[in-house]
C-alpha cells in the first residue's frame, strides 16, 4: 500500500528495540510510505533514523513511568496530531504507555512490548504494570509479540485476548558464518589473544540480561578452563556492581554498534538472561555460525533446539559453568553446534518479518477505513515456521 503513513514511538535509543525500530522503519520508508520516528536524542536510534534519511520528531521521554509521564503523554499527544498518521507503532513499554493515554483507541495503534514491563519490575511496581497492561488492551488494535514465549506470557497473565506472533528476524546477508581467517582477524582488532578460549555476552548490563549470574558461574569455568577469558559487551545500571566484583580473565568492555567482530572472535556466545522477547543477539549469533549457552527461557528456548546451542535451568550457575567450560575445551563440539545454529538462523530471515508486519499494518489501516472492528485474525496463526 503505496502512501500510508505510519508513526513510531520508542524510548530505548540503544540496543535491540533500537536496532529493530530503525530496521522497520527503514523497511516501510522503501514500500513507499510516510514514516517518522518519536524518539529521545542522542544514541544509536537517532544517528540510524539520520543516515538513512528518516524523519525523527524530538520526544524527550525517559525509561521509568513516573510524573514525567504526563507531560510525555501530552508531548506525543500533539506529535501525533501534528503528524496524523494512519497508524501509530508503539514500541516497548514507554511509548505503549504515554502512546495508549495519547491516543485511547481514536487512530489505529499497534503496540509491541520487546518484553513485558512487568518482568522488569518487582512488588507493587510489577502488579500496576500488570494492571495498566490488562486495561490498556482496550485501547489496542493489534498485539504484536516478537516471539511465541512473549505471547505466552501475556496469555498467562490475561493481559489481551489475541496475540500476533511475528518473530524477530536476522539480517543473514550481515550476519553470517565466519572461517579461521575471519576469527584470527576478530581477534587482532579487539586486542585479544588469538589463542585464548573466549567466552563472550552482549548486551545491556542489567538484571534481565543475567550478567550477574555469569559472573557467579565464572570461577567455577576457570577452574575446568584455567585460560579461559570473559568478554562483556555493553553498558547498564548493573555495569558498577558487576566490575566490582574483579574476577580473574573478566573484561568489561564499551557496548558496539557492530557486534560483528565479536561473533567471530567468540568460542562461545552466553546469554544468561532472565527474561527476553526474542533476543536479537541471539539471532545475530545463531546467523553468524556461534556456539551458544542460553538460559531456559520463553525467548531465548524457541530458537535453541537440539544440536543448535545449549539450554540450562535459568539461575542454576553450575549448570551455566559446566555447559560453558564443556565449548570452551572442545573445539568440535562448538564448531558442530555452529554449523547448526548458521542453519537454524535461516528460520529467522528479517525479511519475512518485515513482509509480516507490513501486510498487518496495511490490514490494520484497511479494516479502519471500512469501519471493520473486528481483529485482523482472531487466531493468529504461528508465523515464520522452522525450516527443513
Amino acid at each position: 500500500m503505496t502512501g500510508l503513513s505510519v508513526l513510531h514511538a520508542a524510548q530505548p535509543t540503544e540496543a535491540g528495540v533500537a536496532a529493530y525500530v530503525a530496521g522497520v522503519a527503514t523497511d516501510q520508508l522503501a514500500r513507499g510510505w510516510r514514516v517518522a520516528v518519536a524518539c529521545p536524542p542522542g544514541g544509536q536510534l537517532a544517528a540510524a533514523l539520520a543516515a538513512r534519511g528518516i524523519p525523527r520528531l524530538h520526544w524527550p521521554a525517559t525509561r521509568a513511568p513516573g510524573l514525567g509521564t504526563v507531560p510525555e503523554t501530552r508531548q506525543l499527544r500533539q506529535l501525533i496530531s501534528m503528524v496524523r498518521p494512519d497508524v501509530v507503532h508503539l514500541h516497548s513499554a514507554k511509548a505503549g504507555l504515554a502512546g495508549r493515554l495519547a491516543v485511547r483507541g481514536r487512530r489505529p495503534t499497534v503496540f509491541q512490548p520487546h518484553g513485558w514491563s512487568w518482568l522488569a519490575a518487582r512488588g507493587a511496581t510489577a502488579r500496576g504494570a500488570l494492571a495498566w497492561e490488562r486495561l490498556a488492551t482496550r485501547w489496542t488494535d493489534l498485539l504484536v509479540c516478537v516471539g511465541e514465549g512473549e505471547a505466552a506470557h501475556a496469555r498467562r497473565r490475561r493481559v489481551g485476548n489475541h496475540h500476533l506472533v511475528i518473530r524477530n528476524g536476522v539480517d543473514l546477508a550481515t550476519f553470517k558464518p565466519c572461517g579461521p581467517r575471519a576469527r584470527v582477524a576478530a581477534r587482532e582488532l579487539l586486542g585479544i589473544d588469538p589463542d585464548a578460549p573466549l567466552a563472550v555476552c552482549l548486551g545491556r548490563v542489567t538484571r534481565q540480561k543475567g550478567q550477574d549470574l555469569l559472573l557467579t558461574a565464572w570461577p567455577q569455568v576457570r577452574s575446568r578452563c584455567p585460560e579461559a577469558q570473559l568478554c562483556i559487551v555493553g553498558d547498564g545500571e548493573a555495569l558498577p556492581r558487576l566490575r566490582a566484583r574483579a574476577l580473574p580473565g573478566v573484561h568489561f568492555l564499551a557496548p558496539v554498534t557492530n557486534p560483528r567482530p565479536w561473533y567471530a572472535a567468540a568460542d562461545v556466545v552466553v546469554l544468561p538472561s532472565r527474561w527476553e522477547g526474542l533476543s536479537l543477539t541471539l539471532l545475530e549469533a545463531l546467523a553468524s555460525g556461534c556456539s551458544v549457552v542460553v538460559a531456559d527461557i520463553p525467548g531465548l528456548a524457541e530458537a535453541v533446539t537440539a544440536g543448535v546451542g545449549v539450554r540450562v535451568p535459568a539461575g542454576d550457575a553450575g549448570a551455566l559453568a559446566g555447559a560453558v567450560a564443556r565449548r570452551l575445551a572442545e573445539p568440535d563440539l562448538r564448531a558442530a553446534e555452529g554449523r547448526a545454529a548458521a542453519r537454524a538462523a535461516r528460520a529467522f530471515d528479517v525479511r519475512r518479518t518485515y513482509d509480516q508486519l507490513a501486510a498487518v499494518t496495511a490490514a490494520l489501516h484497511t479494516r479502519s477505513r471500512s469501519g471493520d472492528q473486528r481483529w485482523i485474525q482472531p487466531r493468529p496463526p504461528r508465523l515464520n515456521p522452522p525450516t527443513r
